[in-house]
């Protein structure tokens, strides 16, 4: 069976996007953080169940806590960036995108003390709006991004975007992009696989979807957060809608990763990048 590539963003509770309550970066420092204890719980079944994933570090998180990259590292994973100030991308202009991107890369390797190749987009944000995403990615130093999300969301999504892995030729050199992984309900494309989406479909219907997504010889993008591993983390103020997809269901989170775990295989996208599984498809950027 196709290998499947399960992704965590090591962030804090606080760093959910869009919504009024959010508190901005100023204030995130004195605020109590969470991510230890919950990041580690998840450290410990992907040991216990031998899986190796690819974990995209907010940088911010990664300078107050060096010592869980390390952890990450001596377990195998992979260390990737998700930048620094978890902004939306269509609200920054290119220099301030770079900067951000560039600045999270650094910390990072400081801290795993490996090489960090891969990014992703806070809330997948990359947009019709940003032409260019793609080639500041390439610039800041990353071989891959996984920020695509290849139809309709609240913040970001590229409809008609190619949804397997690819590589985007830019003026910085070839990118390799793994899209987020999309199956079809009722004829929409839909997403399965990780966030509100995973915690609200049944595990029958997530595996199904799943295999339904390597039958097309695509590998499934599963992600999830630290927070939704820990069921009592303080809550933020927001919409019935929003929270609803934020903190709904967050008890069924831990066993269907050991689920997921049990019953796919899983890789990383550094292994993906390295097996060359996006050559065949290219794009100019």
């Amino acid at each position: 069976m196709h290998p499947s590539v399960f992704t965590i963003d090591v962030e804090e509770w606080f760093h959910i996007l869009d919504v009024p309550s959010t508190p901005s970066l100023g204030e995130w420092a004195a605020l109590p953080s969470r991510v230890e204890p919950s990041f580690r719980s998840m450290l410990e079944v992907m040991a216990e169940k031998n899986v190796h994933t690819t974990l995209f570090f907010l940088a911010w998180t990664a300078e107050r806590f060096p010592h869980l990259v390390r952890e990450a590292v001596a377990g195998g994973h992979e260390i990737a960036s998700h930048g620094y100030a978890h902004e939306l991308v269509y609200r920054q202009d290119r220099a301030t995108f770079l900067a951000d991107i560039t600045k999270a890369k650094e910390i990072i390797e400081q801290a795993a003390g490996t090489a960090v190749r891969g990014y992703r987009a806070p809330g997948f944000s990359v947009t019709k709006e940003t032409p260019w995403f793609f080639d500041a990615v390439a610039e800041a130093g990353y071989r891959y991004d996984s920020s695509i999300f290849p139809s309709e969301r609240g913040h970001g999504g590229l409809p008609g975007a190619k949804a397997v892995p690819h590589v985007i030729d830019t003026a910085h050199g070839p990118l390799t992009e793994f899209p987020i992984s999309l199956s079809s309900m009722f004829g929409k494309p839909m997403y399965f696989f990780g966030g509100g989406y995973l915690r609200f479909f049944p595990y029958s219907l997530i595996r199904a979807k799943a295999k339904s997504v390597l039958a097309e010889k695509r590998p499934v993008v599963f992600y999830l957060h630290p927070r939704e591993v820990d069921p009592g983390h303080p809550r933020l103020a927001m919409s019935a809608k929003r929270r609803f997809m934020s903190y709904h269901n967050l008890r069924s989170t831990m066993p269907k990763m050991r689920r997921l775990f049990d019953d796919l295989p899983m890789t990383t996208f550094a292994a993906l990048l390295e097996a060359g599984i996006a050559q065949q498809q290219r794009r100019v950027a």
